[in-house]
């Protein structure tokens, strides 16, 4: 059987630390994720999705990750069902997280400063003026250069 979510999303609220009874981290939160088809003249829609981690994992998500972080998130689906305060039973579909990742820039590069996602100011740092990288964009020839190969340099 085979059982593996992959998601990547912005988290709706910020995510907290909770430890267990026998001291075990734990932190659940839920992700905005988009969906991919958009009907002609609506609004984009989205998935929201609950997310469990555990340990480690929950300490890193609750110290580099914010509300509106954007995340990507591999783990396995997971379904469990309780007794609410009121009496009703609750089922609850969640992604139980092995693996999270960041997505995106890490740094604002406009300002200096730090990307919402990592909820941490980084300090800015002078740099020194630098030829900028070549742009391959243009999808011409002469972006190329023709290269010679043998027989004998091929690895087939």
């Amino acid at each position: 059987m085979l059982n593996r979510v992959i998601l990547m999303g912005r988290l709706v609220a910020a995510p907290e630390l909770k430890t267990t009874a026998s001291g075990v981290s734990v932190t659940s939160f839920r992700i905005a994720v988009d969906r991919s088809y958009v009907k002609s003249g609506e609004e984009r829609k989205a998935d929201f999705i609950d997310i469990v981690c555990w340990r480690q994992q929950a300490e890193f998500v609750c110290r580099y990750f914010g509300k509106g972080s954007l995340i990507a998130v591999e783990g396995q689906l997971q379904t469990r069902t309780y007794q609410a305060k009121d009496g009703t039973n609750r089922y609850v579909v969640e992604v139980v997280a092995d693996n999270i990742s960041f997505t995106g820039e890490r740094r604002d590069s406009m300002q200096g400063g730090y990307s919402q996602s990592y909820g941490a100011p980084i300090p800015a740092q002078p740099q020194a003026p630098t030829q900028p990288e070549p742009s391959y964009q243009s999808g011409s020839n002469s972006d190329f250069q023709e290269v010679s190969l043998d027989d004998d340099d091929l690895p087939f």
